[in-house]
């Protein structure tokens, strides 16, 4: 008997995973909350420089506010002022629609700048002034930020293996919520940096954990629909959050309200289980028999249970060795295995780098920042529901090779289409493909790798993906060297990646390995079925 004969006796798919589906959404919205949050709170509004000195009672202090602008701030070509330049001397003859000012000296501003508050009541920038010759600072929180969601995957990836998922996922609430609620009370920009880089950190966690301990919990049949279900969230949060930022237009209110959902989320982890597949392959067989009990409980199916002890349980997952810890070395000690950590390891970095590529450009399509980012929010709900038709009927891996090569023909094609409406709809589209790519890659790592390293596994592949997020917002930057270079870095990524993907192994309707020398017989049975396949071919 395998460990999922058992589960499918307790109901795979009941009450009890629904609960626990539930208890995992509520910390999961804050996901998409925080990884999208820089495009609000670092979002830099129109400005000027200062020019308050105007009030000090001088002639100029009769001059309207339009007057003052004109005699003290150069004009860009489009005829707005200058973000970062200021005459040295008031001049006055501009007044009578003096138009030669390439002749007249300017100077940085003096006395720091005015901002538009229309659309944003304070962000980071208009906080510590982060324009100008700072302006990458802002950018470059998202960076940092990304290196914290990197490092996490990493930490809570290897703990979530070694102490269990239940354990791990409480630290990772913990560790969200304390710094999360610390970086919008930050008063200094350089903590407020500190705070966010171990925000990401326990975001991290929390988004692999959760992941992960859903779909240990269900059977084969439904497992696909549940990784897809779960991975919702992340769309209906990312259209609800323009919503709550524009009422919610204060950076540090944001953060809060943003991070709030985590209080409910810990108060909830008391009822969540933890991963009998976990606790069985480590030799806990009778706090996985006390979890089963209570799935069968819920599920109705008391029965079963009251004639399984916990003896037999040890037999359902054939443990390597009951004492032994796994770490990320193990990825590396065959190589098959090897092989496998590369090719998702490029996959991830594809799946993760022009999807941020195009998320951190919603500034550059013309259109209103909170439309925009709501357009990519709500086309991400058909798409997955076009990534639960195909992982189905045409399996994973082609399913994972075709949205990357789609996501990076979108980006390609935009690089000749001109600021608009239709820029915006060609890059939604890609924006749909590259979330069809993120919500496959999930569902099809978590299904290639084997319980007693699946957690290491996918904190090693989040690790990569997060490697590419912290480089995307860099990448955009080089727009200054060549306007089309970060498009076109970003498609040949995601054909790269799409590229690896066809050389993985197809998962439909397998069930998980629990162990490596299960992963390998599952491995060994693929290769022969896919060489008497190619056999038959050409008979």
């Amino acid at each position: 008997m395998k460990f999922d004969s058992v589960l499918a006796e307790v109901n795979g798919f009941g009450r009890f995973q629904l609960q626990l589906i539930f208890f995992l959404v509520i910390p999961r919205l804050t996901l998409p909350s925080h990884f999208l949050l820089n495009n609000f709170i670092a979002a830099i509004p129109q400005h000027h420089c200062n020019i308050s000195f105007l009030d000090d009672g001088s002639i100029w202090g009769n001059l309207s506010t339009a007057g003052r602008v004109i005699v003290t701030i150069p004009a860009k070509d489009d005829g707005t002022p200058s973000s970062c330049k200021m005459f040295s001397e008031p001049q006055y003859h501009l007044l009578h629609n003096y138009t030669n000012i390439t002749d007249i000296p300017t100077v940085p501003c003096q006395n720091g700048w005015v901002y538009n508050n229309s659309t944003f009541k304070s962000t980071l920038a208009t906080e510590w002034d982060l324009v100008c010759d700072d302006r990458k600072l802002s950018r470059a929180t998202v960076t940092i930020f990304f290196i914290g969601v990197m490092l996490g995957a990493g930490v809570f990836g290897h703990l979530s293996d070694r102490l269990g998922r239940k354990r791990t996922l409480l630290l990772a609430y913990v560790t969200t919520t304390v710094f999360g609620f610390a970086s919008a009370f930050s008063q200094h920009f350089a903590l407020f940096v500190v705070m966010r880089f171990f925000t990401g950190v326990g975001l991290s966690g929390i988004s692999i954990i959760t992941i992960v301990l859903c779909i240990e919990w269900v059977d084969i049949k439904h497992r696909t629909a549940v990784g897809i279900l779960l991975s919702l969230d992340w769309s209906i949060f990312s259209a609800m959050l323009p919503v709550v930022a524009y009422y919610v237009n204060d950076w540090r209110n944001l953060i809060i309200t943003t991070t709030s959902p985590l209080c409910l989320a810990i108060i909830c982890w008391w009822w969540i289980p933890d991963s009998a597949r976990w606790l069985i392959s480590n030799g806990k067989v009778d706090s996985a028999h006390f979890y089963l009990t209570k799935c069968a409980q819920v599920n109705g199916r008391e029965q079963f249970m009251a004639d399984l002890k916990p003896e037999v349980l040890s037999k359902v997952i054939l443990v390597e060795n009951g004492n032994r810890k796994y770490s990320y070395l193990d990825l590396l000690k065959t190589p098959r295995m090897r092989r496998l950590a590369l090719l998702t390891a490029i996959v991830w970095f594809g799946v993760a780098f022009p999807y941020y590529g195009i998320i951190f450009s919603i500034s550059g399509f013309g259109i209103n920042i909170y439309l925009t980012q709501f357009i990519y929010g709500a086309i991400e709900i058909p798409a997955k529901g076009f990534a639960f038709f195909t992982v189905n009927k045409v399996g994973r891996r082609l399913s994972q090779t075709s949205y990357l090569v789609l996501t990076g023909l979108c980006i390609f094609c935009n690089i000749f289409i001109p600021q608009g409406a239709f820029r915006t709809a060609v890059a939604s589209l890609g924006k749909m493909f590259s979330e069809s790519s993120f919500t496959c890659v999930f569902l099809y790592t978590t299904e290639l790798y084997p319980t007693v390293l699946r957690q290491n596994g996918l904190g090693f592949c989040s690790i990569m993906a997060r490697t590419g997020t912290s480089i995307a917002p860099l990448i955009i930057h080089l727009e200054e060297f060549w306007v089309h270079l970060p498009s076109t870095i970003f498609c040949l990524v995601a054909f790269i990646a799409g590229l690896s993907a066809s050389f993985l192994s197809e998962t439909k309707n397998i069930r998980l390995p629990e162990t490596i020398e299960d992963w390998m017989t599952i491995h060994h049975l693929e290769y022969f079925l896919v060489c008497k396949s190619q056999k038959n071919t050409k008979l």
